[in-house]
């Protein structure tokens, strides 16, 4: 990369983050539109999940289309425009989606209204295909997880607002009425804004000063990152890290009306709570980024998670009033910081040690009942928060000139959050929306075992991060 200095380009960074709350503040609310299309629509659960199987498997499609149109011009199409111009023409892409919501709407189309989230996340994958790569590249390799943990702060306080906020424009409140009254032409202007705002935002980076960062090695088009093995265990652990992450959250509502007798228009506050657990995970791992000594971060790393919470619980008192209910959820928060003093800040042993938690939490949620129940499964956010910068740091790790071709085969692999939670409403269709979840147990098990595996790959190849962040601290 063009970028070769030891620190941060923070100005640069800090622009980049801007982009990052539109993709959980539409993914998350993805969480609303299941209930209210499967009760307006009449759909199975199967069917109400293709809702999100429109919008992630856009993901897939973008990065072929990416890599083909990079394999016909024999060239790597980002490092021909740059990354900004990227960020800037998905944020198009997206807007024409939003845009579309109002047609699909209006003639009341299921297939419509899918269309239009599938063109939303075209651009989406676009779009993080030149941000991720564009924000390790802004600093040294080894520490780029924690700056796409900054990114990934940004993206799920829209991930934690946003299902508030197009429950409330759809619904206009939480009761069970408003479930009745509620429309699918409800969506129009909601959409309508958001499409406006992304034009906004492309603006905003068309007269941003960015710096022109690009793979300055010769860049081969065609497949060649395949012939890495840590890309290929980065791939399947993408696929699934997204699929149990977009689960969890998307069949919640199903398991609020099946275990807690709730309405569509009521599950935002607990919809809101697994994105802001997103959050609460990923501002404390952002700590690391302020270059802050180990002292003031050991007591950050307590008091940013419950000042996190905190917000999350005060925006959902705006929205829903009395929050008193999920206070004990303060418990799941204290199993985290644990959690995180453990991992120590690196990547592979964070991986192994929240996906342990996570699978325990959810088999609790399981076989438990009640608010335990509930809570053990949305605490599934909490451990999902920051695996995504371990397995993409990892998974692109060692690649040189392959780098921006294996960012979108990972980018690609966000198709999990497609294919599983389809799958979970099928089984949820079979044997149940709490039996169910043993699907997300199943995949944390397996990206446990993805921890172990590319940790053995990457040090064949003299790459071992988990020691290079140690020999950074040490450095400090």
């Amino acid at each position: 990369m063009e970028n070769k200095s030891n620190s941060t380009n923070l100005p640069a960074l800090y622009t980049l983050m801007t982009v990052w709350f539109f993709w959980s503040f539409v993914a998350a609310s993805n969480g609303i539109l299941i209930p209210l299309f499967k009760e307006k629509f009449e759909l199975q659960q199967w069917q109400a999940q293709l809702v999100d199987f429109a919008f992630y498997a856009a993901y897939f499609v973008g990065s072929v289309l990416y890599l083909l149109l990079s394999s016909i011009m024999k060239t790597d199409i980002l490092n021909k425009i740059g990354y900004k111009n990227g960020i800037i023409y998905g944020l198009i892409i997206s807007a024409v989606g939003s845009l579309i919501f109002y047609p699909a709407a209006e003639t009341k189309s299921y297939f419509l209204l899918l269309t239009a989230l599938f063109v939303v996340g075209l651009g989406f994958s676009l779009q993080q295909t030149a941000t991720q790569p564009f924000m390790i590249a802004l600093g040294p390799p080894e520490t780029g997880a924690t700056r796409i943990n900054l990114g990934g702060a940004v993206n799920n306080f829209g991930g934690t607002i946003g299902p508030l906020i197009v429950s409330y424009a759809i619904f206009g409140s939480i009761s069970p009425e408003a479930a009745l009254s509620a429309t699918i032409e409800s969506v129009k202007v909601p959409y309508l804004l958001l499409g406006g705002l992304f034009v906004l935002v492309a603006v905003f980076f068309w007269i941003s000063k960015l710096p022109r960062i690009t793979n300055d090695e010769h860049v081969e088009a065609g497949l060649g990152a395949l012939k890495y093995p840590q890309l290929i265990l980065g791939m399947s652990a993408i696929f699934v890290y997204v699929g149990v992450e977009v689960t969890i959250g998307s069949n919640l509502p199903e398991y609020l009306k099946e275990t807690q007798g709730l309405v569509s228009s009521q599950v935002s506050k607990y919809v809101s709570l697994f994105w802001g657990s997103m959050m609460v995970g990923r501002w404390t791992a952002s700590v690391g980024n302020f270059g802050l000594s180990d002292s003031i971060k050991k007591i950050l790393w307590v008091v940013v998670p419950f000042v996190a919470f905190g917000i999350v619980l005060y925006v959902n008192s705006i929205m829903s009033g009395d929050v008193s209910d999920l206070y004990p959820y303060g418990f799941c928060v204290i199993v985290m910081i644990v959690s995180f003093f453990m991992a120590k800040e690196k990547p592979v042993r964070t991986l192994l040690i929240y996906t342990g938690v996570g699978a325990i939490m959810t088999l609790i949620g399981v076989f438990t009942e009640g608010k335990i129940a509930l809570f053990s499964l949305i605490s599934g956010g909490l451990f999902c928060s920051i695996l995504w910068p371990s397995i993409f740091s990892l998974g692109t790790a060692g690649l040189g000139k392959y780098t921006n071709q294996g960012s979108a085969f990972m980018i690609m692999m966000i198709l999990g959050g497609a294919i599983i939670p389809v799958l979970q409403g099928v089984i949820a269709d079979t044997v149940g929306i709490q039996t169910s979840y043993l699907l997300a147990v199943a995949c944390f098990a397996y990206l446990f075992w993805f921890g172990i595996r590319v940790q053995q790959v990457l040090r064949k190849q003299n790459i071992d991060f988990d020691k290079e962040v140690a020999n950074v601290k040490g450095g400090h």
